[in-house]
């Protein structure tokens, strides 16, 4: 870093990097805390005392977070789920150190800012990132659409319905800007939605349509499982619970399922694997189970960004589309058929 660093603009740094520890056996996605808090915690604790080294003195840092800020990854919260929240507790985070040791920087150098910015599920297009819900749902489409099944929400009803916060890579590049940039937002955090009315009962459907499927709505007769959140983030009544079906990690290892991806990456030259290994099935398709269903309402106030003059929108379901697209054009999924689009 001491050497290239000295070529770039140096009065803004923005950073974004992040390390995924395998889960543990049987876990979620992010189960391995302690993990990801080492891994991350160094990660930018480095990154900081390397700025000096490098005689970059910098006028703001911004540190992108996200939603598990707020413990949404533990159980219901309060909604709406706004900046001033009290930090969650029941599991380390890995955010909070990071965000310490940037609070300790910025006291140390008093003419550098800070901005934290907290994204929810984030759309962008990427070649590898476990973090990224629509590379899963692209492979899921594309498959169903190979073996000519219907696109099925694994949730129940209550959380087809449930209204939650999406983040576009480019809207959260345009807040993230403006955070350091504007002078009354120096030492703030933020939430950075897409202020987008979305729910999967409303998105589900459309990509079923640009791909020529059909939709199957939750069954009310089907079997259920019963999953109670580990924590009780919101601090009152009882733990959360959702009900699914099935999960995308048990969809992507079905033999049928496996034998048709690997025919599609092969038939359009895909990038990335064409055959996932347990690891990488835990990688990509957990994330996008818990993209689809959530023990809580996630509902982000960006009150605050709007009050100090930030008024981004974008239409969630479209950025999806686009998404999709975007991950059509650098080979990771089949490009997408579009059968039907239609938007408000």
């Amino acid at each position: 870093m001491a050497g290239p660093i000295h070529l770039l603009f140096r009065d803004y740094v923005f950073f974004f990097s992040y390390i995924q520890p395998p889960p543990k056996d049987g876990g979620s996605v992010w189960s391995d805390v302690d993990g990801l808090v080492r891994l991350n915690s160094a990660l930018f604790t480095n990154f900081l005392n390397a700025l000096p080294l490098a005689s970059v003195n910098p006028k703001r840092i911004m540190l992108q977070t996200g939603a598990k800020n707020y413990g949404l990854h533990n159980g219901a919260t309060k909604v709406p789920q706004s900046e001033d929240a009290p930090r969650v507790t029941f599991e380390p985070n890995f955010y909070y150190p990071q965000e310490d040791a940037l609070f300790d920087y910025c006291a140390k150098n008093p003419s550098c800012g800070w901005n934290i910015v907290m994204p929810g599920p984030i759309l962008g297009a990427v070649p590898d990132s476990p973090m990224n819900g629509c590379y899963g749902l692209g492979i899921y489409a594309s498959v169903c659409r190979k073996l000519g099944h219907p696109l099925e929400f694994p949730g129940d009803h209550h959380q087809y319905q449930m209204p939650q916060t999406c983040s576009s890579a480019a809207m959260n590049a345009y807040l993230e800007e403006w955070s350091v940039l504007t002078p009354g937002a120096k030492n703030q955090k933020f939430n950075a939605s897409d202020n987008s009315a979305f729910t999967w009962e409303a998105t589900l459907p459309r990509v079923a349509q640009w791909y020529g499927l059909d939709c199957i709505t939750p069954p009310d007769n089907a079997e259920y499982m019963e999953i109670e959140a580990p924590y009780n983030p919101r601090g009152y009544g009882p733990k959360a619970k959702v009900r699914v079906r099935f999960s995308f990690a048990q969809w992507a290892q079905k033999p049928e399922v496996k034998r048709a991806w690997r025919e599609l990456h092969d038939e359009y030259g895909l990038r990335g694997p064409a055959e996932f290994s347990d690891e990488e099935i835990q990688k990509y398709f957990s994330f996008l189970d818990v993209f689809f269903v959530v023990f809580g309402t996630m509902l982000m106030s960006t009150d605050k960004a709007h009050k100090l003059g930030f008024h981004g929108y974008v239409d969630s379901s479209q950025s999806i589309l686009e998404v999709l697209d975007e991950l059509a054009k650098i080979k990771m999924i089949p490009p997408v058929p579009k059968v039907k689009v239609e938007f408000l």
